[in-house]
């Protein structure tokens, strides 16, 4: 599996907000992204936009309601078209069968569409190993491939990087003179890939979609890499979560209008290919052989559990992490696995474990704009403070991370207000220690103060009030009633 660095996210996050070229990536194109989404719900009318999200979300919620019925439906349709399907329980399996594929077929050269998957189980390595060479060819992926990076973006992989740094990287990397011409940099890339296409015996993707009643492997892409990799090699493996499936061609529909609206704000992107089975004999190309390989790794247990399963609804379009506030400080990395953003917050503490992510939950305002924007409707804020509650309060030691010190201070805190003779002495103590750090009403950041230390380390915190609520209530009750009398 991917290696997991969630546990560094409050310092990865401090850096990142240190790093001025990633602020300036990250605010030249993913604001660019919210707004091309406004105007093409408005060009279709967010009455209908409405309506397709309502219906998106009632087609999630019937196909993991009946995920078992749709898996077997799809596993027969892929068979009877030719295929073989591979039901994987976890990361390690899902490689074991990949890598089996690979050596049995003496495979040399893979070509990889992108696949999000493939990146949470770091497939590309453990090929790597066996001695295949491994070839990302979506664009933002080969660019990180060759930076040995991980992706910063569900939709973008290479979001974090400016034109600048992309051209110092193919300088260093392909030996090409330095240039600002976005189109010039593609160009190179694609003629770069062009001989790997043509040689490649295994193709790998991943898919935006499965549907059950055809047994087809659906990719939505924005370039011709995504046909390549699954028609050109002699061996075409898709690779993707098993929450992927929905019922019907029907069903599809609704899904091509919400995910590239809310993705990049097209009507439709490029490429929408739909793959069943090997090539057949009328057929001038395609693989002689496809694999569906439906992982785990985890998924299961967000289906079991009714208070996070809506986080299996997601179709990956990055509209979340396109409009939230904390993603468009610190970008994609410091969330320290391949989910970023906040389904990520959800996501990877569910499959990496909480208490190696306890820290992801906390990563938001809880400002709601993520639920505004997603076009299946999940109710991301919900799922992020129940897994702060779990944190908190669960009586599993896998899962609750308050110390010692913190459960102390909520204790005490908890009697400190519910009694309000201590309240008001505490105000009044409150108000004589601050007196020397404060200034306009504010106490400075630069103070650091117990307990509230990370809140005081990025911006100044109010001082305590002259007058307390109950004294301002007192006082309003007082003058009432002076003047009635």
């Amino acid at each position: 599996m991917a290696e997991i660095k969630t546990r560094d996210f409050i310092a990865a996050s401090g850096a990142a907000m240190e790093d001025v070229k990633l602020r300036r990536a990250l605010r030249q194109v993913g604001g660019g992204f919210n707004e091309a989404r406004l105007e093409a719900i408005e060009e279709v009318t967010w009455e209908a936009w409405e309506e397709w999200r309502e219906e998106a979300r009632r087609i999630k919620i019937h196909t993991l309601d009946h995920l078992d019925y749709y898996l077997e439906l799809l596993y027969e349709q892929v068979t009877r078209a030719g295929g073989q399907v591979h039901f994987a329980r976890d990361a390690e399996q899902a490689n074991a069968i990949v890598s089996e594929i690979a050596q049995r077929r003496g495979v040399k050269i893979a070509t990889k569409s992108k696949s999000m998957v493939s990146e949470e189980l770091d497939l590309n390595r453990t090929l790597e190993a066996i001695g295949v060479d491994v070839y990302e060819t979506d664009l933002g992926e080969y660019i990180i491939q060759l930076a040995k990076e991980t992706p910063s973006h569900l939709v973008a992989p290479a979001l974090h990087k400016t034109k600048e740094q992309v051209s110092e990287l193919f300088r260093e990397k392909l030996g090409v003179p330095l240039t600002d011409d976005i189109e010039e940099m593609a160009r190179v890339a694609r003629e770069t890939l062009r001989s790997k296409f043509l040689s490649a015996d295994l193709g790998i993707s991943g898919a935006n979609f499965l549907v059950a009643e055809t047994g087809s492997l659906v990719i939505i892409t924005n370039e011709g890499n995504g046909r390549l990799c699954t028609s050109a090699p002699r061996i075409h493996i898709g690779i993707t979560g098993m929450e992927k499936v929905i019922p019907s061609l029907q069903d599809l529909s609704i899904f091509l209008r919400l995910l590239p609206r809310s993705a990049t704000g097209q009507r439709l992107t490029s490429y929408v290919s739909m793959v069943t089975g090997p090539r057949r004999s009328e057929d001038e190309d395609g693989p002689e052989e496809f694999h569906l390989v439906l992982v785990d790794n985890g998924r299961s247990r967000l289906l079991a559990d009714p208070d996070l399963r809506e986080a299996l609804y997601c179709i990956r379009c990055g509209a979340c992490l396109n409009i939230c506030p904390v993603y468009g400080k610190i970008g994609g990395h410091a969330y320290g696995w391949v989910y970023p953003g906040p389904i990520g917050a959800i996501v990877s503490p569910t499959l990496v474990g909480l208490k190696e992510a306890k820290d992801l939950p906390h990563a938001s305002s809880l400002c709601g704009a993520c639920r505004e924007v997603c076009p299946i409707k999940i109710n991301i804020p919900r799922m992020l403070l129940h897994l702060r509650h779990r944190l908190a309060e669960s009586p599993s030691d896998t899962e609750n991370s308050s110390t010692l010190t913190e459960r102390q201070a909520a204790r005490g805190y908890t009697w400190l207000m519910s009694n309000p003779a201590a309240l008001s002495a505490a105000g009044s103590v409150g108000k004589l220690v601050q007196k020397p750090f404060s200034s306009e009403g504010k106490i400075d950041k630069r103070v650091s103060l117990p307990l509230v230390s990370r809140w005081t380390a990025a911006r100044d915190m109010p001082t305590l009030a002259a007058r307390s609520f109950r004294q301002i209530w007192a006082d309003e009750l007082e003058s009432e009633s002076e003047t009635r009398g």
